[in-house]
């Protein structure tokens, strides 16, 4: 057998960019072992909870870049209740008395204080990056500490997060030192903004490629910065509407015309229709539109709109576009990827998107390979068509605003139309379902979703049973998430060492009882298995016959939590 040097693994080890690859070569001998663990910069933890900051800093001492996830997928939908945990600032401070040379930090659904970002912004002398998804707990002040103490920071990425805005200054907190920005987001914060400050910073941001606005930045302003950016690839306009006190709306054509070099667009929170025209000249560049947060653009605005983007791979819009928009998209898409159709917020009638605009990407779009698509209604016939076009689908996703709906033609359930999906489309990693549906569809999945990763599944029909169907054949499953069906304790303990496997198991307002969580507990000590209310109310333990409200269990190196709220039991 042929060894080579230390020097040419390592070498080998620094284009793997994959986790999961890195894990599986550090088992291959104890010397592979040691070079990864001193080659590894960045880590990924997918859940907090799941292993200490001091175990992955002795595992890793090179430690540059941290992922971490603190609440399950699962409160999106607002099924965990506040208070639940996820705290960031025990990370933080752990890191920061390890003395771990930081640069970058990215968190999804945490509770991130001001306390918790200014002494992240004390901490790391050469910290770069601090990108937060869905996180709550902090102000602007937090993020002024962020701005005035990180000296080489260059991503500031802030997503669809909870910001108590108090002052709308903290942007003035960058000291005049910082050029060194390539991507600031502060699209989801709701309060005011200095726009003198914000257009100062981006003067001296000659990197800058990423730029998304608040809705608070009038036109008038983001015309100065376009002006000053034209080498911007991302933007997220402010709202398009004139405002009084800068005159008519003018130029903003010509200044679109200069920034040839974006590709990536979003915001459009409120919008004049009549200026939409000015944007259709960077639309034939496009290759990702995010239409979530443009509900004031009239559909056939919309359609128009993207009757511009040819080039499109990644595209958001609201249900309001309705089947004859998807219809557009179909035609005009080609090199369509992504879809997303999410709903929009409405008070009564039947509008939204249906199986024909379903039917129609299907069958105008060939590269789809990742689809979230919630509607009113759907058909067996149509995900038959979806399967037959669409077989490179990895991640599938279908909500309707009816979750117990059944075909509507033939009133019998979507186990076929599903069925027909998992058995074409044999890469798929993430299944969400929604629909009438029994143990049926779940036999399919069992049998032909080897790559599956991740299932969530509402208000199911059948024996409770069908479950172990998904989990004795799914084989690389490791998150899924069961509200509202007949999961009962049955299916929970049959075989409970296939949870070694999982990360976790979420079942909420199903049939699993007070008692069976507790065997299960006890027959699988390496897993935290914790039980809640929605309501917050303290779980009553005395009768274990008792059906629990939520059950959420995880795989954990480091047993229970510390800080649990009273209302959570871990067993």
């Amino acid at each position: 057998m042929v060894y080579f040097p230390d020097e040419v693994i390592e070498h080998v080890f620094q284009y793997l960019n994959s986790h999961r690859d890195r894990n599986t070569l550090s088992l291959v001998c104890k010397n592979w072992y040691r070079i990864e663990r001193f080659s590894r910069k960045s880590v990924f933890i997918g859940n907090c909870y799941s292993i200490s900051p001091e175990r992955v800093m002795e595992r890793f001492p090179g430690l540059k870049s941290l992922t971490l996830k603190g609440k399950p997928h699962i409160a999106d939908f607002n099924l965990v209740p506040r208070g639940w945990g996820g705290f960031v600032y025990p990370w933080i401070e752990a890191l920061a008395k390890g003395k771990v040379g930081l640069e970058e930090l990215r968190l999804k659904r945490m509770v991130v204080t001001d306390e918790s970002l200014k002494l992240l912004s004390c901490s790391f002398t050469n910290f770069e990056s601090l990108v937060l998804v869905s996180c709550e707990g902090f102000t602007t002040d937090g993020l002024a500490a962020i701005a005035a103490n990180c000296r080489f920071l260059k991503h500031l990425d802030l997503q669809d997060n909870k910001v108590d805005d108090r002052r709308g200054q903290w942007l003035s907190c960058f000291p005049d030192c910082c050029t060194s920005l390539v991507t600031l987001n502060f699209a989801s914060l709701l309060g005011a903004v200095n726009v003198g400050a914000l257009e100062k910073l981006v003067a001296r941001s000659p990197k800058l490629k990423s730029l998304k606005l608040n809705r608070a930045v009038p036109l008038d302003a983001l015309k100065r910065i376009l002006m000053q950016a034209p080498q911007l690839v991302d933007l997220g306009t402010g709202s398009l509407v004139n405002d009084p006190h800068a005159g008519v709306f003018t130029g903003l054509k010509n200044i679109i015309l200069k920034c040839k070099s974006i590709t990536k667009l979003s915001g459009l929170f409120a919008v004049v229709p009549r200026y939409l025209p000015a944007i259709y000249p960077i639309c034939l560049n496009l290759t990702s539109l995010n239409l979530r947060y443009a509900a004031g653009i009239p559909s056939y605005d919309a359609i128009n709109l993207i009757n511009h983007c040819g080039k499109l791979q990644h595209l958001w819009v609201m249900d309001l576009i309705g089947d004859k928009g998807l219809e557009v998209v179909a035609s005009t898409c080609k090199d369509l990827q992504e879809l997303r159709v999410v709903f929009a917020y409405r008070i009564g009638g039947n509008a939204g998107v249906s199986e024909k605009g379903l039917v129609a990407i299907s069958m105008g779009c060939p590269k789809l390979h990742s689809l979230l698509y919630c509607c009113r209604q759907m058909t067996n016939a149509a995900l038959i068509t979806l399967a037959k076009n669409s077989p490179n689908l990895i991640c599938f996703k279908l909500r309707m605003s009816a979750v117990t709906k059944p075909d509507p033609y033939t009133m019998l359930p979507l186990d076929e139309g599903f069925g027909a999906i998992v058995q074409s489309c044999r890469q798929l990693k993430r299944l969400s379902l929604s629909g009438q549906l029994t143990d049926q569809i779940f036999l399919y999945i069992g049998m032909y979703c080897e790559q599956l990763e991740m299932l969530s599944i509402a208000y199911a029909g059948g024996s409770g049973l069908g479950m172990l169907y998904v989990l004795n054949g799914c084989q690389k499953l490791r998150k899924l998430e069961i509200s509202d069906s007949s999961f009962g304790d049955l299916a929970l303990l049959t075989d409970v060492g296939r949870y070694e496997k999982m990360q976790s198991l979420w079942v909420s307002s199903c049939n699993v009882s007070i008692g069976a969580c507790k065997i299960l507990a006890k027959m699988m000590p390496n897993l935290n298995v914790e039980i809640f209310n929605r309501n917050q109310q303290a779980v009553c333990s005395a009768d274990d016959g008792q059906i629990v409200d939520r059950m959420y269990m995880y795989r954990t190196l480091v047993g229970k939590r510390k800080d649990s709220p009273e209302y959570v039991m871990t067993l």
